[in-house]
């Protein structure tokens, strides 16, 4: 990520633009510049710290490190206006909507069971069974959970 400060206003790129507008002038054919002529022009990289993450962390304002040359992101963990259980709630819920889902994509090898009695593969009971396994080992992994930030950095595996 690059910035770019023009007269006080930063202004964002996800990576060397076209061309940009610095306090310095107007830049055209900037992906054709060297790294000392952005750095002249005012274009510096954006640096965010590794243990950002998303899912509990918001970004501060940004702002120019003059000693390391660099645009920065401050982290600053959120706070959640939902207590726990809520938390865990909303997470499982979520997980069991997407475990719904997947069980949607075979519930016509159930329908068909029920309505002619015809066998149901060996291989979808097994996977419908996993899937109902994995939703109940991530419910009980999550209410294990003590704290916000816990719960919303849980990472949930892969659905088969």
């Amino acid at each position: 990520m690059k910035a770019v400060n023009n007269n006080g206003i930063i202004t964002t790129y996800p990576d060397v633009p076209k061309q940009f507008r610095s306090s310095t002038g107007y830049h055209l054919n900037a992906r054709g510049m060297t790294a000392d002529e952005l750095r002249d022009a005012g274009m510096f990289d954006v640096i965010i710290p590794e243990e950002y993450d998303s899912r509990i962390h918001d970004l501060d304002e940004i702002y120019f490190d003059s000693a390391a040359s660099v645009f920065k992101k401050d982290i600053i963990n959120k706070t959640w206006s939902q207590t726990l259980a809520e938390l865990k709630e909303q997470q499982i819920n979520n997980f069991k909507s997407q475990i719904g889902s997947k069980l949607t994509q075979t519930d016509w090898y159930i329908i068909r069971n029920a309505d002619d009695a015809t066998e149901i593969p060996a291989d979808i009971t097994t996977a419908r069974a996993e899937l109902r396994t994995q939703s109940n080992t991530v419910e009980t992994e999550i209410n294990a959970l003590t704290t916000k930030k816990a719960v919303m950095s849980y990472d949930f595996p892969n659905i088969g």
